[in-house]
């Protein structure tokens, strides 16, 4: 069943085993190769090393050190798209995963089902944060421009009809044509987005 999906190397950090097993096998079974697994947040942050993975599912609570700490100190080593793990939906831990630059979450318990669009839209969150980085030169800036770009892609979807990356690629392509930031694109395209829906009503 991995169509056309290429297979990403995954490392999974979750301190209950019976979890981390499900998760290894739903991974499989859509094509990829869990190289590593961690039971605590200590333990992710030396396996990313050891095992430099293309992708990262990480519990939020473990016993040592929490997944956002740990998300925290692997970004700033060697930025790879996480996925959060959490068996709350508590807004609060999800505003923390962002201000870190964690590329998704996912809301226990997981179904395979879930799994391939949280993986898909993660790496392509996870590009487009690099390119704002790379625009900015700032993860901060760009975390702040990531929020703005994020609703811009929303307006264009539904306007549009198109998907996310295509979303991304238009505001990356017209900001370059017109030679202003992606941020600055995105304010213009929610300031005529709220306009449109405004006349509408």
């Amino acid at each position: 069943m991995s169509h056309g999906t290429e297979s990403l190397k995954i490392l999974i950090a979750d301190d209950e085993t019976l979890i981390a097993m499900s998760l290894t096998t739903m991974l499989q079974n859509i094509g990829h190769r869990v190289v590593a697994r961690a039971r605590s947040g200590q333990e992710a942050v030396e396996k990313a090393r050891e095992f430099p993975p293309d992708l990262i599912l990480m519990d939020i609570k473990m016993n040592d050190m929490d997944g956002l700490e740990a998300s925290r100190r692997i970004l700033a080593e060697k930025p790879v798209p996480i996925v959060i793990l959490t068996a709350f939906s508590q807004k609060d831990l999800i505003e923390q995963a962002d201000a870190i630059g964690v590329s998704g979450y996912l809301v226990k318990p997981v179904s395979e089902n879930d799994l391939l669009p949280a993986i898909t839209l993660a790496r392509s969150r996870f590009v487009q944060l690099r390119a704002l980085e790379t625009e900015v030169g700032d993860l901060k800036e760009a975390l702040r421009s990531r929020k703005l770009v994020e609703q811009a892609k929303g307006i264009l979807m539904e306007k549009e009809g198109l998907t996310e990356a295509e979303a991304f690629k238009r505001i990356q392509q017209q900001s370059r044509n017109q030679n202003i930031s992606m941020a600055k694109l995105a304010e213009a395209i929610i300031t005529a987005g709220n306009l449109l829906s405004g006349k509408k009503g």
